[in-house]
């Protein structure tokens, strides 16, 4: 007992110790945190490439075990909670990727992303097309197209633009999907989607009106193009006349006055004309003032 009492009061003793017990500790601590960034967890992934507003389904679902400290973010911990949700419209699930949160919804959530950005003010149409039509499929979201339209007016042929610088918001095939959307599956366009500030929109949907009530008679007719505002739109008919879009705009209003069943309709476009015009006139007004106010402030500051 004396022996150990006199090792203990060694003072290289305590030192040897005191150091062997901090490496335990810190072995311990370390063994720890490695075993805590190593351990396994079950995790559910995609065994495939899943395309946006894809349904999962069994076969499309694996499960295997990872680090937790791989994972970043929240992600499905449960198998059901998976399977009958569908990716999300604008994002494609990597082979291999493990369901996060956020790549997921229920079909009752799922967006179309047509109606997603649209800008306040504006309205959505669509405009039928074809393989030919869309530039041998070659119109994608995303792109700028001008619209051109000829037609007779009376015994004067014409054609000009109407439209310039609309944004394609999708091109989807004739069930409604879109073109675009899975390089698996071979689509055909048949509608673009497009939106348009209101006045346009109502002159829009007038024009394809008025062409329907066109093909009444044989005589009339009524074209309309869509072009990639990269190409030239070039009429081959040399006895059509190039006019501004304006024409068009009158040449509505116009057919639409001689539509006995389409007073309310063509009165509703003239007051939203109107009231366009008005509120374009403030805009320059109140520019012009704010300027004069701006100069006449100016001038006051140099003259002091």
């Amino acid at each position: 007992m004396g022996n150990l009492t006199k090792f203990l009061k060694n003072k290289n003793t305590v030192t040897i110790l005191g150091v062997i017990i901090c490496l335990v500790i810190l072995y311990a601590g370390y063994t720890m945190r490695i075993n805590q960034k190593t351990a396994l967890v079950d995790v559910y992934y995609a065994n495939q490439t899943i395309q946006p507003k894809t349904k999962i389904t069994d076969e499309m679902v694996s499960k295997t075990q990872v680090p937790e400290s791989f994972i970043k973010g929240e992600y499905y911990k449960n198998y059901k909670d998976i399977v009958g949700k569908y990716s999300n419209y604008n994002t494609m699930i990597a082979k291999g990727s493990i369901f996060y949160s956020d790549l997921l919804v229920k079909e009752e959530d799922l967006p179309d992303s047509v109606f997603y950005d649209v800008n306040e003010g504006e309205r959505v149409l669509m405009f039928p097309v074809n393989a030919v039509t869309t530039y041998g499929n070659s119109i994608m979201p995303g792109n700028i197209v001008d619209f051109y339209v000829k037609l007779y007016d009376g015994d004067k042929l014409v054609y000009g633009e109407m439209f310039s610088d609309v944004e394609v918001l999708a091109v989807k095939d004739a069930s409604g999907k879109n073109v675009f959307e899975n390089t698996e599956e071979e689509r055909t366009p048949a509608y673009l989607y497009f939106a348009l500030p209101e006045v346009k929109y109502l002159l829009f949907s007038d024009l394809n009106y008025v062409m329907k009530d066109a093909m009444k008679d044989s005589d009339d007719y009524i074209e309309v193009a869509v072009v990639p505002n990269t190409e030239e739109y070039e009429e081959e008919d040399p006895r059509a006349t190039q006019v501004t879009s304006e024409y068009f705009y009158d040449f509505v209003l116009d057919r639409l006055k001689m539509i006995d069943d389409q007073q309310e309709l063509y009165t509703e476009l003239l007051n939203e004309m109107e009231q366009q015009e008005f509120e374009r006139k403030n805009k320059v007004e109140t520019k012009k003032e704010t300027k004069e106010e701006t100069n006449k402030e100016n001038n006051n500051n140099n003259n002091r």
